[in-house]
């Protein structure tokens, strides 16, 4: 799970959406904000010769006439969830008595999210942030400290505390502007001593600007951080092996017996659960669970415990292993395009044996009156030789006689808030049944009579486990009174039955195209002004992101056209107003910004507001901007190109061309360890953009540059244990469209259009090898089994897994995602945690796979057209095209 998921579930039962709309805290004019679960301050009229902004999550407050620096030491104020409304009002009164700017996070519940176990680790902690003039710092801190110093609150890590806390500062920007990193991603500016600005680094660990002297006020704080040290422990810490908002898990060594151990720390007031507590608190539960639980072999025992600065340790036994999850990248059957029947017979019988040892590990644990609370496939450790097992991390274990709720869990095992005690583990136990054979519980957030049909799924390839997933499945849906849930044993369809769960097969074509289109449009929120259809958590990270071509309205819209569906007139008019006048740090990219909005709107026939937005592209520098296709240059380039061939205007050509020649230099010319590989960040994207220029020119040396950014991909893959040429990360590998090896490969094959290579021909079937695999952990198009259709349906590749039955078998197996949202079909987006809508990661890039896959008027990628090939290659569709 990628941990930032799970904040963006708790606002939309179905959608990921920003945490502040889960309540309703913004009030009348002239009031800052009122309504249930705010601050008390955060209801005050604001303040005569003040104004207020709401961005986010915060609230900020400044007089009218206070024009804030571009920079500078800030104060932040942390503060606990009892006492954080008494720290906010003697802020308020301080700073406004002073016509000091400052901000603050209105409500407890987004407080909470602050401190939560998986908040960010950088921006934990922040709860107020004051705005001081430079020369005003060093006092305004000390009178802060006067009145709230000692307030218990989480330490931030990216800050130096003033005296005990809460307060903290670091060197910061105090106003909005935007500059590249090293991968030419936009991101929050300093500006340096030359005048040019640089990245404001925002990590969990203080770092003061290399241009700028700590001030003397500060020294003293900075002198007390350092001198807490590890020197008088018994133990080495040899390597990190996990972090959380709470604290990190680290691997050491006695050096009293040279044994190998793992540490757990803690952090006070930080990484709270569902219920308040803080990771001290669970930590202190997790010992004396575990003393409970001493001698049990499926436990890891507790040695030893101790305080180290104000953060706890504890001290766990070494266990040898591997978490089960990692199982799935080398035995799991379906990683292979065609693995034999007995392959898939040993598996089965190694998954229903390996939950049995995990049912009877949980079960001595609920012998000693324990609930685990936390069962998921990362908690359980399975010795070498696979013959027994040990579960890991208690601190969310509680006596069954206390009855609580679950206060942390994985989604994916996450019980119905019904369940307690030992049903808990029941019903993870259920669910690990379905998540041994396909891993995709986390569905079971947004609809848990999801099981059903997964079981059924996995039972069709895995036929001698459907007795097994039935009892799974009657697990997952029993009512909390223990009566059946919507199914009984015995009830899911057999194999080559239609599951009822699905509203319309993804190969109902245009059925599918129909239901998907109105699914859609029923999400639709045109009252809003931050995003018309809910897409990924990507929409709220920039400016204009639920405008944008990749996760908003512009490619959902683009999809819609292309696939043949109706278009929406509503849609299309908010897009154009609420592009008229692009938010300030909107990116320039194509799919995260302008070039994406102006391509797309000319597409929709809408030439003039195009014009305008390809004008202030042209009008930004872009020196600093990435060489990719996501947000770089390459892919502005391609729009701009596009947009000279329907205009015939020669500046918007002659700035495609700059844009080809600024990302193959900044791509070509970057160490090999710096560039990333692929169709969105890496080569692929910068030869897609020589090959249409040169397909417009005839200049053989963009067929040159294309050909050293291709081989530059390849550099970066590797062969797997089953022949899939796949991206090699240094720690995974990847096939998928956007970062892998088939975003590679659908350009090669435009290239080998033009110019035969005898290594570019051998890499081809490898790659189509790595887009057959019979299970991929998502279906949306650039990270998932949509991006194999459409490269699967467009490949020019020679060979077996390329014709329709490849095609349709893919196509198929898009069922497993399958969701409904008012009767139609669905799919959800990234961490499958909820639905989504947009073209990167949800509906509309499933429903743009489909419409390339059917064969009359195959859709396309942007700058991506049909090839010859397959136009001539019918699929088995059960539906006629329109």
């Amino acid at each position: 799970m990628i941990k930032g998921y799970g904040v963006f579930c708790d606002a939309d039962r179905y959608f990921y959406d920003t945490p502040h709309r889960l309540r309703s805290d913004s009030g009348a004019s002239g009031t800052v904000g009122e309504g249930d679960g705010v601050f008390e301050p955060a209801g005050r009229p604001v303040p005569e010769g003040w104004q207020s902004h709401r961005a986010g999550d915060w609230l900020a407050l400044r007089p009218v006439e206070n024009h804030l620096p571009d920079q500078g030491w800030k104060i932040h104020v942390s503060a606990c969830l009892d006492n954080a409304e008494s720290i906010l009002a003697r802020v308020w009164d301080y700073c406004v008595a002073r016509g000091v700017s400052f901000k603050f996070v209105p409500t407890p519940y987004l407080l909470h999210n602050r401190n939560a176990k998986y908040a960010d680790r950088g921006s934990s902690g922040k709860f107020i942030t004051v705005y001081p003039a430079a020369d005003e710092c060093a006092s305004i801190a000390a009178g802060l400290d006067a009145l709230v110093g000692g307030e218990p609150g989480p330490y931030i890590l990216s800050d130096v505390r003033w005296n005990a806390g809460p307060l903290h500062l670091r060197y910061g920007s105090f106003t909005r502007r935007h500059c590249y990193d090293e991968h030419g991603e936009p991101v929050p500016a300093l500006e340096n001593a030359d005048g040019v600005l640089v990245p404001d680094r925002r990590g969990p660990a203080f770092r003061v600007p290399e241009w700028l002297a700590v001030p003397d006020f500060l020294r003293p704080h900075l002198e007390a951080r350092s001198a807490v040290d590890v020197t008088g422990l018994p133990y080495d810490i040899e390597r990190a092996l996990h972090f959380s908002n709470g604290g990190g898990v680290y691997a050491g060594r006695d050096r009293r017996t040279d044994e190998p151990v793992v540490l757990k720390e803690a952090r006070p007031h930080a990484g709270l659960a569902a219920d308040g507590a803080d990771a001290i608190r669970r930590l202190e539960q997790e010992r004396n669970v575990l003393e409970r639980l001493s001698g049990l072999p499926c436990i890891p025992e507790a040695k030893d415990a101790f305080t180290l600065g104000e953060h706890r340790f504890l001290v766990l036994e070494y266990v040898r292993g591997k978490p089960l999850n990692s199982f799935f990248a080398h035995r799991h059957p379906l990683i292979e395009a065609d693995p034999a029947p007995e392959k898939l017979r040993e598996y089965a019988r190694w998954a229903m044996r390996l939950h049995g040892l995990v049912a009877a590990a949980v079960g001595d644990v609920h012998a000693r009156g324990v609930v685990f609370n936390d069962l998921h496939l990362f908690n359980i450790m399975v010795s070498e030789d696979e013959s027994s097992v040990v579960l890991l991390d208690f601190e969310a274990a509680r006596y069954v006689e206390e009855g609580g709720r679950q206060t942390v869990a994985n989604p994916g095992f996450v019980a119905p808030p019904g369940r307690r005690g030992f049903d808990v583990d029941h019903y993870a136990l259920a669910c690990l049944r379905i998540a041994l054979f396909l891993p995709l519980t986390s569905l079971f957030a947004v609809d848990r009579a999801k099981a059903a049909h997964l079981a059924e799924e996995a039972a069709r390839v895995f036929p001698e486990a459907r007795e097994f997933l039935e009892l799974g499945v009657a697990e997952i849906l029993r009512d909390v009174d223990g009566a059946p849930g919507g199914v009984e044993l015995g009830a899911l369809p057999e194999a080559g039955e239609r599951d009822p769960y699905r509203p319309v097969d993804p190969g109902d074509w245009p059925r599918c195209r129909d239901s998907m289109a109105r699914a859609i449009l029923a999400s639709a929120t045109p009252e809003r002004d931050d995003r018309y259809f809910p897409g990924d958590i990507a929409q709220f990270a920039t400016a204009g992101g639920g405008l944008s071509f990749g996760y908003g309205a512009a490619g959902v819209l683009y999809a819609l056209a292309e696939s043949g569906a109706p278009r929406c007139p509503g849609a299309e008019e908010w897009l154009l107003r609420h592009s008229k006048e692009p938010e300030s740090g909107t990116p320039l990219g194509f799919f995260d910004g302008l070039a994406g909005l102006s391509w797309t709107l000319n597409r929709l026939d809408h030439r003039e507001r195009s014009l305008e937005l390809a004008e202030l592209v042209l009008a930004q520098p872009w020196e600093g901007l990435g060489p990719g296709l996501h947000s770089g240059t390459a892919g502005i380039g391609l729009a701009l190109d596009s947009l000279a061939a329907d205009t015939r205007e020669a500046e918007l050509r002659s700035a495609a061309l700059r844009c080809a020649e600024s990302a193959a230099h900044r791509f070509l010319d970057a160490s090999p360890e710096r560039r990333r590989a692929g169709l969105l960040h890496g080569g692929a994207g910068v030869a897609l953009l020589c090959l249409r220029l040169y397909e417009r020119s005839g200049d053989t040396a963009l067929l040159d540059l294309a050909e050293r950014a291709l081989r530059a991909d390849l550099d970066r893959c590797a062969t797997s244990a089953f022949g899939t040429l796949q991206v090699d990360e240094g720690w995974r590998t990847l096939p998928y469209l956007g970062a892998g090896s088939v975003g590679v490969g659908i350009v090669l094959d435009d290239y080998l259009e033009h110019r035969h290579d005898e290594a570019f021909e051998r890499a081809r079937p490898e790659i189509v090898d790595a887009a057959r695999a019979g299970f991929y952990a998502q279906p949306g198009l650039f990270r998932g089994l949509a991006g194999m259709v459409v490269y699967l349906s467009r490949t020019t590749a020679p060979g077996p897994g390329t014709g329709p039955d490849a095609v349709h078998r893919q196509i198929d197996a898009l069922s497993r995602y399958a969701m409904r949202y008012q009767d139609e079909l669905a799919f959800p987006g990234e961490q499958l945690m909820r639905l989504s809508m947009d073209l990167s990661t949800g509906t509309a890039g499933c429903l743009l796979a489909l419409a390339a896959a059917q064969s009359e008027q195959p859709a396309r990628l942007p700058f991506l057209p049909p090839l010859r090939r397959t136009q001539n290659r019918p699929l088995p569709w059960s539906g006629t095209n329109e």
